[in-house]
Formats: C-alpha cells, structure tokens, sequence
C-alpha cells in the first residue's frame, strides 16, 4: 500500500495517540480519586456496566480518528489490472490479384470487410494502424487509439501492382517501432528491439514476389518474418481466396491466381501467430473474434480513501452511541 501524503498520516496518528494518553491518564486520575474517597473501581464485568461502555466508547473514538488519519494520507493499492492493449497492425494486400472475385464480391472487398469489423471489435486501449502493401509497402495510417482514422484508411484502398510480402511486414514493423526497418544488403536482420505487445495482421492471397525494402537481394519473407519473431511480434495471417483460383484482369494480361495457404502458414508458425483461411465473406467476417490480441498486465493504483473513511465513521459513530447512551453525554 502506498500513500500520497505519509505527512498527514504521521500528524493524525500523533493525535490519535494524544487521544490515548489523555483517556488512560483520566482513568487514571479517577481511580486515584475514588481510591482517596474509598471506593473501589468498577472492575469490568462488575457493576451496572456504565463506566466500561464510556470507557469503550472513547477508545473506539480513539480508533475512528488514527483510521481517519490513514484516509486523509490518501492511501492506495497496486492492482494488476489485464487488458488487451498494444498495437496491431493491418496489413493489407492491394495488389492486382485482390480484384479477384472467387471471393465475392472481390478478394479485396471482402478483405476490407472483414477488417473494419476487426477494427469495430476492439478496445480502446489497442492502437490500430494500416498498411496496403504493393511492392515496397505503402503506409497508410500510423498505430493511433482513434479507430476511425484506421477504418477510413482500410475504406479507402483500392488495387493495383504487385505483391511482397516481405516489404509487407518490414512496413508494419516500421509503423510499430515508428522507425525504418530494412533487411541489409547482406541479407542481415536488424535488431529493432522487443515488441510483445503488437500484432500483424496480414490480409493477402500469398501470391508474393521479391521484396525491394531487403535491398533487391531477393531474401523472402523467411528474413523478415524472422526479425518479426525476434522482436516478439506476432503475425496472424488470414487467406482472402480460393485454393481453386480464378482468372483476373492486370494490365490487359489474364492472370490466373490462387490462394497460397503454404506461404502464409509459413509466416504465422515462424512469428507465433495463427493462420486464418477464409475462402468466403462470412468466414472473413468471423477473423475479429477468432485472433486471440494478448492481454498484458499493468498494475493500477486503487484508491483506498474511502474504504477507510467508512471504517473510520463506523468507528467514530460506535464510539458516540456508546458514550451518549451510557453517560448522556458525547464527552
């Protein structure tokens, strides 16, 4: 227990122990003077009882004050309090194969669905941020507690150009450590320090090619993820698509494109993170509940004023009605 003001705590219990010298020195001097007069105390359990109460009725007096005198010292508790707070991060595909419609109405549509109804479910503690990765990840809101800021942003993606995963959670680590993370020209990971409190959220088909933020060096998603999983950042993977596939349109080329479940499992086992299939709408509107954010534990202060405050005038009042009812008096 820690208390705001250790000052007035040490002021009220000197009174309270004023209060208790001056009674025991009064019972003192009375049974000095009935003893000079020849009568014999009231021992207790003896006697109508009268002089035990009063006496009770100043020491429970006594108490109420030195328990005041802890409330006004503004006592308080340190609580563990768990909630689901951090950062979780968006990452949507936007590249050509989203316009794809095995989903209906499209890959990309369902997807961006399913993403405000994951923004909508959570608490005001997560930070939420976007980003629509092409080739090169483009960032499209920071981490922010204002959760409209990140629904305007999924609403506003469209498709277009190609797909890198890699570049994909190099960009959302970047949003999350509010710096740029690269891999090497050597292929080296960063060290880009611990985040356990932030999630990736990766919405895409998986059809990838290679990322241009490892320097062109063709690494994959293998390096990335695993500065991912260094960092403690999990990344929950959900497949917008059908594994059957379907034709689409990019650039006057028809493409013929598939749900790449392999890849994005790979990503999610090596970060610790989940993988989501969602080969329709409805399963897509589902992701919200399924991804499990991790709680972190703070500890709070809690109050304990008024606690001590009701004791005290529990104490106080006690002390009154046995002082009043047995002497006719509050003193």
């Amino acid at each position: 227990m820690s208390l705001a003001d250790p000052v007035l705590l040490a002021v009220g219990l000197l009174m309270a122990a004023g209060l208790a010298w001056a009674a025991v020195a009064a019972a003192r001097r009375r049974a000095a003077a009935l003893a000079s007069a020849g009568v014999a105390a009231a021992r207790p359990g003896q006697g109508p009882g009268r002089g035990s109460a009063r006496v009770a009725g100043i020491w429970f007096t006594i108490a109420g004050v030195a328990v005041l005198a802890i409330a006004v010292a503004g006592p308080a508790a340190s609580v563990p309090v768990s909630r689901a707070s951090g950062t979780v991060i968006l990452a949507m595909d936007v590249s050509g194969s989203m316009a794809a419609t095995d989903v209906t109405p499209s890959r990309l549509a369902a997807a961006k669905r399913a993403a405000l109804s994951f923004i909508a479910a959570q608490p005001g503690s997560v930070d939420i941020g976007v980003v629509a990765f092409q080739q090169g990840g483009l960032e499209a809101a920071l981490p922010t507690a204002d959760h409209a800021t990140a629904a305007a942003a999924v609403g506003r993606l469209t498709t277009g150009g190609g797909t890198s995963l890699d570049d994909a959670i190099l960009a959302s680590l970047s949003a999350i450590t509010h710096k740029t993370v690269s891999i090497g020209r050597n292929g080296s990971a960063p060290d880009i320090g611990y985040w356990p409190s932030a999630t990736i959220v990766l919405f895409s088909d998986g059809q990838d090619q290679t990322g241009a933020a490892s320097g062109g060096t063709g690494t994959g998603t293998g390096v990335a993820a695993a500065v991912a999983e260094k960092a403690g950042v999990h990344i929950d993977t959900v497949g917008v698509g059908t594994t059957a596939g379907t034709t689409v349109d990019v650039d006057g080329y028809h493409l013929f494109t598939a749900l790449d479940v392999a890849t994005l499992k790979s990503i999610s086992q090596a970060t610790g993170g989940t993988y989501h299939p969602a080969s329709d709408a409805s399963e897509l509107n589902g992701i919200a509940s399924s991804i499990d954010l991790r709680l972190t534990v703070t500890h709070e202060p809690l109050p304990l004023a008024g606690a001590f405050i009701a004791l005290a005038l529990v104490l106080l009042a006690a002390g009154a009605v046995l002082t009043v009812t047995r002497s006719g008096r509050v003193v």
